[in-house]
């Protein structure tokens, strides 16, 4: 177990607020990190200085910028600067990490992962969960199923993260990452005790636009119209909002209206089709 090398990759686009917390949860880690690599997005604010200043400190730690837009959107613009970050990499890692620069990890993150992959060699992703601040308390940010890992704490075994081709620059690429490890027979697996601070919620600062990008997610990752609907109900009634089933809806049509590329071959559509019918079913039973 403690032979594992992790290698974390951060994309961060203005986050003076949050990157020195994040890092300083990673930098005392019990098991410490090989490589932390911050992918400083055209930020306008203090995270490249801030991040300077703690890879002084700390030779695992390194800076790359880089310049995109600056809008805040999910998808494309974070997968893009994560691959910046993972060519500045030797592919010496056990574990690659895709983690968000807004979180505060325990201590004992990277060694109770290192110890879930040790155990279980056909576990090809893990991760914890992700608790947001209400009221003063820190609860449970329940947007998703428990045993989906979250886009801002993804932790993949080399293997299988070459097995899925990497990372897609998509939106909906923290979903398809899931399906087609276990189409490639991969293990996933979530473990409740590790809470990790999210000091940003979800989507709080996503543009109108991003929300189409959802819609057409599904479309590529090829849901067909009856799962993207059932999907898009799910997700609007989580966050409470029926202008979101409408702007999920409606980019699945632009999508499909513009015969977009696909995620996804034609025979892990058809797996993923089965595995997401399978899912709905058994809930329903």
């Amino acid at each position: 177990m403690k032979n594992l090398k992790f290698y974390i990759i951060i994309p961060a686009h203005n986050e003076e607020e949050s990157i020195a917390q994040t890092l300083e949860s990673l930098i005392t880690q019990t098991l410490p990190a090989k490589h932390i690599v911050v992918v400083n997005d055209n930020s306008t604010d203090l995270t490249e200085q801030i991040v300077k200043t703690l890879a002084k400190e700390h030779s695992n730690i390194s800076l790359v910028n880089v310049t995109s837009s600056d809008e805040h959107l999910p998808g494309s613009k974070i997968i893009n600067a994560f691959y910046k970050g993972y060519e500045t990499l030797d592919e010496a890692y056990d574990v690659i990490c895709k983690f968000d620069a807004d979180l505060i990890f325990p201590k004992h993150y990277l060694e109770r992962l290192a110890s879930h992959f040790s155990k279980n060699k056909q576990l090809g992703m893990a991760a914890g969960f992700c608790y947001v601040e209400k009221n003063k308390e820190w609860v449970l940010e329940n947007l998703t199923r428990k045993d989906h890992i979250r886009g801002a704490l993804k932790a993949y075994r080399k293997q299988c993260f070459l097995d899925i081709g990497k990372l897609k620059p998509s939106m909906g690429w923290d979903t398809v990452d899931e399906l087609l490890a276990s189409y490639y027979n991969w293990d996933l697996l979530t473990d409740a005790s590790l809470h990790v601070k999210h000091l940003k919620p979800t989507g709080i600062s996503y543009n109108k636009a991003s929300k189409y990008l959802q819609g057409e997610a599904m479309y590529k990752m090829r849901y067909g119209f009856i799962i993207t609907l059932i999907s898009a109900l799910k997700l609007a009634y989580k966050k409470k909002s029926i202008v979101l089933f409408k702007d999920y809806m409606f980019g699945y049509f632009r999508g499909k209206q513009q015969s977009l590329e696909r995620l996804v071959s034609k025979e892990q559509g058809q797996f993923i089709r089965r595995l997401r019918w399978k899912g709905m079913l058994g809930k329903l039973k």
